[in-house]
């Protein structure tokens, strides 16, 4: 969804705008096309590959500045920057391609051999090694419920507890492979890994990918210049869930009990929404890069 993404920026020559999420810098190539020599793009990413390959790719535009942080730290990093408002911001929730095909990053359930890692910042400690070795069941399975929302998270929760007791579980491969026998076969999907829920669960607890999200949201906001643009592309329903909510509430005027009479609240809606449903990949794309399916784009301008 590259092209709506951008499209949806309504990028000004002399603006000021926010890659979030740097990642490989594909969506920041495209940023800088539209961008003249008085804009300027400012990179975050938390991982560090992805710091090196965008602080390689745009070393000769001096209009790009990079920060290795974690964009929920969106206020120090505009701070670090003396940058008080920006024209546009985007941000990409979903896992790189980079980090899911490189399998030493242990993020995809088809690396069997891949070390059970899913750090999005190797900087940081907690791994999902520690995760699967160190929670008690009772806290697996809250993470295989609340961020994978797993339905069998007991019965994996209990098979791995079991199966740590021989030996620590140090592979994407053994850990698939506990999964596998824990999903009664009747209720495996056909075109669904029954190791999904799973990785996603560990990852979003292992990068903490849900926790902070709505209030950095608001931070954006309020430091968006009027007209300014916040573009969100989700990749699961946790996350969209939290976008929908915060948009929505700060699109609305009145926050009042319906059977309020009359507005006592004062509340104010600082942006409109661009697309009252989120935007979908194309049946095309769909076709061709599988990962687009779960993609939602939503877009709020400010006031």
């Amino acid at each position: 969804m590259l092209q709506e993404c951008i499209e949806a920026l309504q990028i000004k020559s002399n603006g000021i705008y926010v890659d979030c999420t740097a990642g490989g810098g594909g969506h920041s190539q495209h940023i800088l096309e539209k961008l003249g020599k008085d804009g300027t793009l400012i990179d975050i990413d938390k991982d560090l590959d992805a710091i090196h390959t965008v602080t390689a790719k745009f070393k000769d535009f001096p209009n790009v500045k990079i920060v290795h942080s974690d964009f929920k730290q969106f206020q120090s990093v505009l701070n670090q920057l003396n940058v008080e408002k920006v024209d546009g911001v985007l941000i990409d929730l979903g896992v790189s391609s980079y980090q899911l095909d490189t399998a030493e990053r242990g993020f995809s359930y088809m690396a069997s051999d891949a070390p059970l890692d899913m750090r999005m910042n190797r900087q940081q400690e907690l791994t999902a090694f520690d995760v699967v070795n160190g929670y008690s069941k009772e806290d697996l399975i809250y993470v295989l419920r609340e961020y994978g929302e797993e339905k069998f998270a007991s019965i994996i929760a209990s098979n791995i507890i079991k199966a740590r007791e021989t030996e620590p579980i140090s592979t994407c491969g053994q850990l698939v492979s506990i999964i596998d026998r824990s999903i009664p076969f009747k209720a495996q999907k056909q075109g669904s890994h029954n190791a999904k829920k799973t990785f996603q669960a560990l990852r979003i607890e292992v990068n903490g990918e849900l926790s902070g999200l709505k209030e950095v949201l608001q931070t954006i906001i309020s430091h968006l210049n009027p007209n300014g643009r916040l573009v969100v592309l989700t990749f699961h329903s946790l996350e969209d869930r939290i976008v929908k909510h915060l948009f929505n509430f700060n699109a609305t005027d009145c926050i009042c009990d319906k059977s309020v009479p009359i507005c006592v609240c004062g509340h104010k809606a600082e942006i409109k929404l661009i697309n009252k449903k989120p935007i979908t990949a194309t049946e095309e794309e769909q076709k061709e890069n599988s990962r687009s399916i779960c993609a939602k784009l939503r877009i709020v301008e400010k006031l």
